[in-house]
């Protein structure tokens, strides 16, 4: 989970691939209207998300074996929303400054997310760091480091059973 240009897609490929799950890319589920409101540079809102999001937790929901989700998850709202569907669920927060997504963003072609957009999501983000089940990972550390820390912590949590 993190803003647009973190590298949710990139870690969450070779998570699911590491682990052995299906990859469920949560961009791929937004509908039309909301795809045509950040291609033109308009925020979402919770509204426009809310769909989004049950979409979201009912796949994860239909996977009882397990997943791999990439989503933006900004607000813990948003968080609570998807752990109510699957309560084991775990974050892994991609840490990443403001200077450094627009970068990735801009820098980034074939996809929806206009780079202005992204000042409004560290405006709209709520930190996880400090709730249960989520890990905060350094954005910019190597691919190899991101996914072997996720799984070392996800094994980690899988022993000592479910969140609080």
């Amino acid at each position: 989970m993190g803003v647009s240009g973190c590298g949710k897609s990139s870690l969450g490929a070779a998570l699911a691939r590491e682990l052995g799950l299906p990859l469920i890319e949560g961009d791929d589920f937004h509908p039309p209207e909301n795809v045509s409101k950040m291609r033109a540079g308009i925020a979402l809102t919770d509204a426009d998300r809310a769909g989004w999001l049950d979409t979201l937790a009912s796949t994860l929901a239909a996977h009882p074996q397990g997943a791999v989700l990439t989503c933006s998850a900004l607000k813990r709202g948003y968080r609570e929303r998807l752990r109510a569907a699957v309560p084991e669920l775990r974050f892994v927060f991609m840490e990443l400054s403001r200077e450094e997504a627009e970068r990735r963003v801009a820098g980034r072609g074939g996809h929806f997310f206009s780079a202005t957009l992204v000042a409004d999501q560290f405006a709209t983000l709520e930190s996880p760091v400090g709730e249960a089940g989520v890990l905060a990972v350094d954005a910019t550390a190597p691919p190899a480091e991101q996914v072997s820390r996720a799984r070392a912590w996800l094994d980690q949590e899988a022993a000592a059973g479910p969140a609080p």
